[in-house]
């Protein structure tokens, strides 16, 4: 006896968009004594003028809630149709459960599977490849994946390399069956040889300690080489691009829209240039209004171009990002 498949022709494409940014606006003047810095500075850093901070009652479950709402609407489904949620994150500060289980919950998508993945910056992208596969399977029909991040809460405001980048928010896309494909295979991998550019400062264990070694005490903030980062993800990411274009079985020329990780001006501009991107190809650069929110920053730019009318439905958008460990994750999408 053979066991059922699901048949070759399912294909699986976004059918909706939605996304919610912290309400709190927050100027480089504001940021600049405690890093010693300047607008100026920073602008040329990071390309970054503002960014989006979470008020109080704006949690990691809010947002991502918020921003599913209107994915789902957008989608023309409702949420008892979701089979699955995955939320990229990292930094819902409970270790266990899974933040996605809460948001399934309180989304009413009666009794979907629910997960959560730590793949920072590129957490979006590879939920957006599990996705693909879940629905092209056959073991899900539509799937909820939801890129959130309140890094402001982990980020230490006196670090100079680190306090004037991250920021909050939660993107949320739903993937579902298609008559015609509109998700490429992913291009994904890691670089651990990499694995301290960016991280958690401290152990959990080192924070806590034992009643006869006292901990620190003090909030493990993240930290990032910056400078190294910078130089990797800027050419090493070009050539990841170029080889998703060619999974995806289509040119540069063919593409329509670039949706980078909103990490730094700098490093987006340099990899249009070493892809060598035609004049026409609309490229995301959401960063300078909303700072970098890792795992959120794809879909809250793809989202942006959409209500700009930068990105039209129809458009070929190539989706890539790259955070710590290293790990990164590419695919093309049909906006939907």
């Amino acid at each position: 006896m053979s066991l059922a498949t699901t048949p070759v022709d399912t294909h699986a494409r976004i059918l909706g968009i939605g996304s919610y940014r912290g309400s709190l606006i927050v100027p480089n003047a504001d940021i600049i004594a405690a890093i010693d810095s300047s607008d100026e500075w920073i602008q040329q850093r990071s390309g970054i003028r503002e960014r989006r901070f979470a008020d109080e009652h704006e949690s990691v479950q809010f947002m991502s809630v918020e921003a599913s709402k209107v994915a789902i609407q957008r989608a023309g489904i409702t949420a008892a149709e979701i089979d699955c949620v995955v939320v990229a994150t990292v930094s819902h500060l409970l270790q266990t459960p899974a933040i996605a289980t809460a948001i399934a919950h309180e989304l009413g998508t009666d009794k979907a599977a629910a997960f959560d993945i730590s793949a920072a910056c590129a957490g979006f992208c590879h939920g957006v490849a599990l996705a693909n596969d879940m629905v092209r399977a056959g073991s899900a029909t539509n799937v909820l994946v939801i890129g959130v991040e309140r890094l402001s809460e982990i980020t230490d405001p006196g670090d100079r390399g680190t306090a004037f980048i991250f920021a909050d928010g939660a993107g949320a896309a739903v993937v579902g069956r298609s008559e015609t494909n509109g998700i490429s295979p992913v291009v994904w991998g890691s670089d651990g040889e990499y694995f301290d550019y960016i991280r958690q400062r401290e152990d959990w264990r080192d924070v806590v300690g034992t009643p006869e070694e006292p901990g620190s005490g003090v909030m493990p903030f993240l930290t990032m080489q910056g400078s190294s980062v910078f130089r990797w993800a800027s050419f090493a990411m070009a050539k990841i691009a170029n080889e998703t274009l060619e999974r995806a079985g289509i040119t540069a020329d063919e593409l329509d829209v670039f949706v980078p990780h909103q990490a730094n001006m700098r490093i987006i501009d340099a990899m249009a240039r070493s892809m060598k991107l035609p004049p026409h190809v609309r490229i995301a650069r959401d960063i300078a209004e909303q700072g970098n929110t890792s795992a959120a920053s794809v879909p809250l730019a793809l989202d942006r171009m959409m209500v700009e009318g930068e990105a039209r439905s129809g458009d070929k958008a190539l989706l890539i990002a790259f955070g710590a460990g290293l790990a990164y994750a590419a695919q093309v999408v049909v906006v939907p």
